[in-house]
């Protein structure tokens, strides 16, 4: 192990010793550390250990917990400009070095919204000066999010924008999304779209079924996600574009991801940590905290959707992050705003399907980490030599019982209110600077 000896602290090399590596590819509870120097690593495995390291590095005792890549996100609301009132960027980039997130793509439906290349360098200099962790901005598809003229594509990606989307917002325009996914692939774009028939969904709150009509509350089938899902992926067809599609909910979606990859389209496909652990029972006696775009399923579809990532046919777990403040949330079910918070919760609310057997450790900690880095094309997200050292240390048997109050984000909109959690992150780090430490 040749380290060059340094007497400034910021060359201080630094060691997680006694712990057990986990990534999505090569490490899968290995025993050993890491060693991190210049903010990336030098080294890892079995052999960096306490008596193998020079006097001179840093080391933190892990303990036995767990040492993995920094969660990537790849969907989330951080607020500005313009929803200061529901979040920021320093209070989302707070809650996600505490659950582990070392990298937010951030939504581009904020006001005003992420469509010009000002805005882009307005969040990047944001970031800069407040933020805790890495945050991309991912630009717009169309102008206003409006769904009818396209957005500067190249500009923007010159600007820093990593990828496009119209967030929340589904193009219902055929012919304009086309020309958006023909524009993206002359630029290698990514391409991120919410698929959703809007006037299929109309006034609807919950997912349709017996459950919707028990509580009088008006549905939104299945289907409103398929046929988007279906059109989109048609065009891709048609246009050869790079496609990744934001939520995935049903097995009516799985269907037709599943046929795509078979025919070796550029798609992929997310889900929420909401969709993987919660399902529409869970909203009881119509709990605000849990109304959700899409809407949460069936506990048959929620099981499908564990079983498509397990198999990898989902590539993605995303938080959904969607801070809402109380005035919007505080009022009855068809009323209330859709969304959740989530980067604080997701680590650990993933670890749920691992606790049950449903998914593998390796597989969540990969969803979570390197798939999304490869479709990005980022280079963290993996514990590789050479790469960023953006790291976590986390005890997935460690537990506890979720307080609002206690939660960094400023919206306490959180689906998981008062339930026990087991999976705490006790350290975060980002290009090898710590950014979160359990007190």
């Amino acid at each position: 192990m040749n380290i060059p000896v340094s007497p400034s602290v910021a060359h201080q090399p630094l060691a997680l010793v006694n712990g057990r590596l986990v990534d999505g590819q090569t490490y899968d509870c290995v025993r050993g550390g890491i060693l991190i120097l210049d903010g990336k690593i030098l080294d890892l495995g079995p052999e960096v250990a306490p008596k193998n390291l020079p006097v001179h590095s840093r080391v933190i005792d892990c303990g036995g917990d767990f040492i993995a890549p920094g969660l990537i996100d790849m969907r989330a609301f951080v607020g500005e400009p313009g929803g200061e009132h529901r979040e920021t960027i320093a209070t989302a980039t707070a809650a996600a070095a505490a659950g582990g997130v070392t990298t937010i793509l951030a939504r581009p439906d904020t006001n005003p919204p992420v469509d010009e290349p000002a805005v882009v360098d307005f969040l990047l200099r944001r970031a800069r000066d407040t933020g805790r962790v890495r945050l991309i901005p991912c630009a717009a598809m169309t102008q206003g999010l409006r769904g009818e003229e396209i957005a500067e594509i190249g500009l923007l990606q010159q600007a820093g924008a990593l990828a496009f989307s119209d967030g929340a917002h589904s193009i219902a325009n055929s012919r304009v999304l086309r020309r958006v996914l023909s524009y993206a692939r002359d630029f290698d774009a990514l391409i991120i779209h919410y698929a959703e028939d809007r006037d299929l969904a109309a006034e609807g709150v919950m997912n349709e079924g017996e459950f919707a009509t028990r509580l009088g509350l008006s549905g939104i089938p299945r289907e409103a996600e398929a046929i988007a899902l279906d059109r989109d992926i048609r065009l891709v067809n048609l246009t050869g574009a790079r496609y990744h599609a934001a939520l995935v909910t049903t097995t009516l979606s799985l269907d037709i991801i599943e046929r795509a990859k078979a025919a070796g389209l550029p798609v992929t496909a997310g889900t929420s940590i909401n969709h993987l652990t919660l399902n529409e029972s869970d909203i009881g006696d119509y709990r605000t905290f849990l109304k959700l775009a899409p809407p949460l399923r069936r506990e048959d579809e929620r099981r499908a959707l564990v079983e498509a990532l397990s198999s990898g046919l989902i590539d993605v777990i995303v938080s959904d992050h969607n801070p809402q403040d109380v005035e919007t949330k505080r009022l009855p079910f068809a009323e209330a705003e859709n969304g959740a918070i989530g980067l604080e919760t997701m680590l650990a609310a993933g670890l749920r399907l691992v606790a049950s057997g449903e998914v593998s450790l390796q597989r969540l900690i990969g969803a979570m980490t390197l798939r999304p880095a490869e479709i990005l094309g980022l280079p963290q997200g993996r514990l590789r030599v050479g790469a960023p050292a953006d790291v976590i240390r986390f005890d997935a048997e460690a537990a506890y019982v979720v307080d609002p109050s206690k939660l960094r984000s400023r919206s306490k909109n959180t689906p998981f209110d008062e339930a026990t959690m087991e999976g705490r992150v006790k350290l975060t780090l980002v290009e090898g600077r710590i950014v979160f430490e359990e007190e």
